[in-house]
């Protein structure tokens, strides 16, 4: 049985747990993490020595990454569905997974801080309205992807990509911002939440 070690709480693990989720993958999840035990810990740093959550243990295995972690799965348990091993299909997937992990989470980081975290060191005013435009920038993005797919964010299956995405845009409208109207991107939230993973991982009440 596949080991989770990470709180349930943190966008990285629900990746993990919306993943299993899709696989009807069975796991074990022990909470570490700000709250619970710490990744600081000696026995944690040496399965991820970044000091992070998630990490998981799959037999002698272990991994860290988030996006790896679920693209592992995926490979592993019969995920085709989800993660196509077809060239052109898989890279299509990774474009956006790739891009949630980079450019979107990189757009987000500031404003997240400040208007979720309440950081005190993440108030300047300036540096939050550009935050917000900059979310709001990829956020478009996302919506005109949508708008020209009609379904998933990489064509018309549900993918592994949809995961990280589903939970971005999920972060994107619980964050009390001011948010410019994007139509496929609502739908996209609520044609989602038929899924029951999105629903236990996803849009749960967890920005």
């Amino acid at each position: 049985m596949v080991r989770i070690l990470g709180k349930a709480s943190s966008i990285n693990v629900r990746k993990v747990l919306w993943t299993c989720a899709e696989l009807q993958l069975a796991f074990e999840r022990e909470d570490w993490g700000s709250g619970f035990r710490s990744t600081q810990d000696e026995a944690f740093m040496a399965l991820n020595p970044n000091a992070m959550v998630p990490v998981i243990q799959d037999g002698d295995f272990v991994l860290w990454e988030s996006n790896t972690i679920i693209r592992y799965l995926a490979s592993r348990y019969a995920g085709e569905w989800l993660y196509p091993s077809a060239p052109q299909a898989r890279a299509r997937v990774d474009q956006w997974m790739d891009w949630q992990a980079t450019d979107l989470n990189g757009s987000w980081s500031y404003a997240f801080v400040s208007l979720v975290r309440q950081s005190p060191a993440h108030q300047d005013a300036d540096t939050l309205a550009a935050a917000c435009r900059s979310w709001n920038r990829h956020m478009i993005i996302l919506d005109r992807q949508l708008e020209r797919t009609a379904a998933y964010v990489s064509g018309q299956d549900f993918s592994l990509a949809d995961i990280p995405i589903g939970l971005s845009v999920n972060r994107w409208l619980q964050t009390p911002l001011e948010r410019p109207p994007l139509p496929a991107v609502e739908a996209y939230y609520e044609h989602l939440s038929t899924r029951e993973g999105y629903r236990l991982h996803g849009r749960n009440g967890t920005p």
